[in-house]
């Protein structure tokens, strides 16, 4: 998404920089042919050319917003780290409903409510990644769908104005800076 091609958001503990394609060789890439990890995230495995194609995508479309998270703590602290050496993730946000521009899937929890203007977040995680069904529940998403079918649940989190008002207390010290202009590179 071109909205935050940008932006980068600097919290405590992760640091969100927009996915690009610096980002699909060294580490990305090499994640995705886990078969563990394409199992849990319903991903199929991808060459390094359909790989910079989807990151390509990501960034080109209108309905997807895509950061990389890394490791705030070593990122910043070792001086001429690189972002492919502190990655320890990913977050994707994706606006799936064009009846509701209030709602958008999501993979994992951020507070996208000020600059996206959603309200509520759905996350779609295989019947078997427990894990990840969990950690949304701690959330407090609600089940409101199982496909069998598709071997999925998924979970829904409708900001309430209190729960938007915590998310903005709980975020107030992370930063937004433009994505590399110089300013906001590592110590």
């Amino acid at each position: 998404m071109r909205l935050n091609q940008n932006t980068m958001l600097l919290g405590k503990k992760v640091v969100l920089v927009p996915y690009t394609s610096e980002h699909v060789p060294s580490r990305y890439h090499e994640w995705m042919k886990s078969e563990e990890l394409q199992r849990l995230t319903a991903s199929e495995p991808l060459t390094l050319e359909q790989e910079y194609a989807m990151q390509h995508s990501w960034r080109e479309d209108a309905d997807k917003c895509t950061f990389i998270v890394l490791d705030a703590e070593k990122w910043q602290a070792q001086p001429g780290a690189t972002e492919e050496s502190c990655m320890v993730g990913d977050v994707n946000l994706f606006l799936t409903d064009l009846e509701d521009p209030t709602l958008g899937e999501i993979e994992v929890m951020i507070a996208g409510v000020t600059t996206l203007g959603l309200t509520k977040f759905e996350a779609k995680i295989g019947q078997g990644n427990v894990p990840s069904i969990r950690m949304f529940q701690k959330l407090h998403f609600e089940q409101v769908a199982a496909s069998s079918v598709f071997q999925e649940v998924t979970l829904r989190l409708t900001v309430s104005e209190s729960e938007h008002q915590w998310l903005l207390e709980q975020t107030s010290h992370v930063e937004e800076k433009p994505y590399r202009d110089g300013s906001a590179e590592p110590c």
